[in-house]
């Protein structure tokens, strides 16, 4: 699973000219799914983006989580994010887990987001979507955890 995080002051995402999903300060998720991605990848990456210290405190230090500033989240699915360009000029996506396996997957990664009680939006799964991202920093970290990576 490959995630790039943004911290956003704004993000919405539209669908046919529709907003669907927007918030304001916090995290925009664009998110990938592998062919070898678990429930133990999805656990431990929805942890991962709501404990990571990238918010500033009143000394400007990167202190505070989502969680730590009650911020939204705006999660995009995004399988291009598996997309290998090593070889050619047309990137392969073999990776990228299959659709149906790829919504269960983020629809569990958004349930688990949930949990925290924070308001989480999101695109539409399998859509040609435009995000709108007004990035705040900016701050943008790739997480990425495989299957192969056995320990929390």
């Amino acid at each position: 699973m490959r995630i790039v995080l943004q911290r956003v002051k704004a993000s919405r995402v539209e669908v046919s000219g529709q907003v669907i999903g927007q918030i304001k300060k916090g995290l925009n998720l664009l998110v990938g799914i592998s062919t070898s991605d678990t429930e133990v990848e999805i656990a431990w990456l929805a942890r991962k983006c709501l404990e990571l210290r990238i918010f500033s405190d009143s000394l400007g230090k990167l202190s505070q989580s989502i969680v730590d500033i009650q911020g939204a989240i705006l999660v995009i699915s995004q399988f291009t994010l598996y997309g290998d360009c090593r070889r050619g000029r047309r990137p392969s996506f073999d990776q990228a887990a299959p659709s149906p396996l790829a919504e269960k997957h983020y629809q569990s990664f958004v349930a688990k987001l949930k949990e925290s009680g924070l308001q989480v939006e999101t695109g539409q799964f399998g859509a040609m979507m435009t995000v709108f991202i007004e990035n705040d920093g900016p701050v943008t970290l790739i997480l990425q955890r495989e299957a192969s990576q056995t320990s929390l």
